[in-house]
């Protein structure tokens, strides 16, 4: 989100170097998204209620299953292997608790 413009240019390779600075924003806003899930899942594991907190956990989850099979159609398809299968293990993991 914050070094979209500096360390992004090394991390993705793939987009051309002068795309960077214009779509700043869109990157931010996508990194504040991230966050925003990030948060739900720590604030699930914050929770004393055992029911609550796995409700919480297989919501945000959910939001990241969806983003990330989203992503995998929309823009590359490693997406879905590295935010999708990730979290589907994981709420696999929160239902059999």
């Amino acid at each position: 989100m914050f070094a979209w413009t500096t360390t992004g240019k090394k991390v993705f390779r793939s987009i051309p170097k002068e795309l960077f600075e214009p779509t700043k924003v869109f990157a931010a806003n996508q990194g504040l998204y991230n966050g925003f899930l990030a948060a739900g899942l720590f604030w699930s594991l914050l929770i004393q209620n055992t029911e609550w907190s796995s409700n919480i956990a297989i919501f945000f989850l959910g939001c990241v299953i969806v983003a990330g099979t989203y992503g995998a159609f929309s823009a590359q398809k490693s997406i879905f292997y590295k935010q999708a299968l990730p979290a589907i293990i994981a709420l696999i993991i929160v239902l059999l608790k």
